[in-house]
Order: C-alpha cells, then structure tokens, then sequence
C-alpha cells in the first residue's frame, strides 16, 4: 500500500471515528426489512442439517430473518436478543456434550477485565467484544445459549467460578434433556442493559502526532494532485 493511500484510509477511518462518537446509534443501525420465506428456505436448503433445522425453528419462533447470505441468517432486537445469527458453518463442540455450534445469540453486555480470564476457562463458545459492549453465546440451540450467558452472569457477579458454572451447565442440561426445563434454561435471569456499553479505549498517538499527520495528508494530496 503506498504512502498515500495508508494517510488516506487513516483520514477516513479518524472521520468516521469523529462520526459514530457524536452518534452513537451509527455504530450500527439495524436492518429493518424481512427476507422473503420462499429466499430463506432456498439458501437453507444447501445447508448442514443441523443448521438448516435451527434456522427453520428461529424463523418460527420469531419470524422471517432480516437478512440472509449463503452463509448465515440474521435477525435484529428479536425477543431478548440484541442479534440472533444462524450459521451455516457447524463448529463441533463437546462441552457440556458432542454437538455443533449453529445459532448466536448476541446481548449489550460490558465485561469486566479482570473477569476475561474465568470465562474463558467457563465455555470457549461464550464470545466477549469489549469494544461494541457486547456477549454473545454459541450453541446448537438457543436455550443452551440462554444457559450459557445466565451463567456467564453468574461468575462476573461472583456466584460462581468457571469450573462450578461448568457443573451447572452439564447438570441443567440433563434436566433440559430430560423434559425438565430450569429457569436457567428457559430465560434470561437478568436484564441486558439498555444504555451504551461499547469501550471505544483510549488513543496513544498525541494531538501533536494526529496533527502531523493530518500535514501528511495534506501534502500527499498535494503532490498526487499539482495545480
């Protein structure tokens, strides 16, 4: 990449920057509109049996996607979900038993740090994104994912360690197994908060660096456009 375009795309990305902190809603605006069933049906149609089979229960519980791609549906705010994605792409997964990871579902959440490491060690499938302010758990259905991120609660709010929450997922799921659903599994026990939680960090480069440059950028355009 030459020396022009590097200082052009490090214009656009501090002005888009400028823009999405004045407004927070335009990190990301949602799409509205629905995919028609006959177009959703037709891409799963090419699917993994498992994932072609959550995507038909997500849609029947909560209507047709928003989007859909050959890879993966999307749908937006549905129920208590911030996001809910049904992947095509199975990840095989053996906690808390041998299954495959197809459907996400993403909550606003803001982790602590020094609470990173214990969930790591919880569940590989639970996903933390510090800079959007959000947690998203990874399974084969959505009531293991309502499992997953009650008990993600749980070892930030210091009930559990990650190895006595790991214990209670494998004990709730036998009971959702056996036809004796908990509320762990049924709904979340908390409230997602409604307020902004992205961590945008803290820059390291200087005002005086940003200004140098924003000289370079100047001269560059000068030199690529002479008058």
């Amino acid at each position: 990449m030459k020396q022009s375009e590097k200082l052009s795309t490090t214009a656009t990305t501090m002005a888009s920057r400028m823009k999405t902190g004045a407004e927070p809603s335009a990190i990301e605006k949602p799409t509205t509109t629905l995919v028609d069933i006959a177009q959703v049906e037709g891409i799963i149609g090419e699917w993994p049996e498992m994932a072609a089979k959550s995507a038909r229960q997500t849609t029947e519980k909560y209507g047709p996607p928003n989007e859909a791609t050959p890879s993966h549906l999307v749908w937006f705010n549905n129920g208590p979900w911030k996001r809910t994605i049904v992947h095509r792409h199975e990840i095989p997964h053996d906690f808390p038993q041998p299954h495959t990871d197809v459907i996400e579902n993403v909550i606003s959440y803001k982790v602590p740090v020094d609470r990173l490491t214990e969930l790591g060690r919880y569940d590989g499938s639970l996903y933390v994104d510090r800079t959007r302010g959000e947690a998203s758990a990874r399974c084969d259905m959505e009531n293991a994912n309502i499992l997953s991120l009650n008990l993600m609660h749980d070892i930030i709010q210091g009930r559990y360690t990650a190895e006595q929450a790991r214990e209670k997922y494998a004990e709730v799921t036998a009971d959702f197994m056996l036809n004796r659903p908990p509320p762990y599994a049924e709904a979340l026990q908390f409230t997602p908060p409604t307020e902004d939680t992205r961590f945008t960090d803290e820059s390291k480069i200087g005002a005086a660096m940003l200004k140098q440059a924003g000289e370079k950028i100047k001269d560059a355009f000068r030199g690529e456009n002479p008058s």
